[in-house]
């Protein structure tokens, strides 16, 4: 995965320990990536990701006020249904059930604190080569859209010069 750009990712951080936020921006720009926010108040997650159009969230799941399923949840409804957002799932709770509840709600990965740096970063460049992947699908099918519709537009244009055919002349 060499190719992978980490440069132009957008990866929001939500985390209610600043430290926590702290270190992972820290470990990601060390890693070359240069847009990364972190957001330490769980209440503005939600609004980060959507508005700055995150390319992945890593996600605590155990804070105050808005915890990490329901920003998941959040996600799952401010998102359109086709939208491939993949969500790092990092928390204290290693429980069987923390597991499935954040997958069953839309997480992709998940791995429990503490974090092993090496295993997160691999994991990190791993969901965002998917990332990368799905927005080259997305530019392809709007592309085979347009290419759709001006065919379409083609034949229905019944003014349109028909080149004459072997028959007509």
């Amino acid at each position: 995965m060499d190719d992978l750009d980490v440069a132009s990712f957008r990866i929001v951080v939500v985390d209610d320990q600043v430290t926590n936020v702290e270190f992972l921006t820290t470990l990601l720009e060390r890693d070359g990536f240069r847009n990364v926010a972190g957001v330490s108040d769980p209440r503005r997650a939600l609004d980060a990701i959507v508005s700055g159009d995150a390319d992945l969230v890593l996600l605590d799941l155990m804070m105050p006020h808005v915890d990490g399923y329901e920003v998941l949840r959040g996600l799952r409804d401010a998102l359109p249904g086709d939208r491939f957002l993949p969500v790092l799932v990092m928390t204290a709770d290693a429980t069987p059930e923390a597991r499935r509840r954040a997958l069953d709600l839309g997480a992709t990965d998940f791995l429990t604190k503490p974090v092993n740096v090496l295993e997160a970063t691999l994991r990190i460049r791993n969901l965002l080569h998917t990332r990368r992947l799905q927005r080259e699908c997305d530019r392809l099918e709007r592309a085979l859209e347009a290419a759709l519709d001006r065919q379409r537009a083609t034949d229905a244009d019944p003014n349109e010069d028909v080149p004459p055919t072997s028959a007509s002349r």
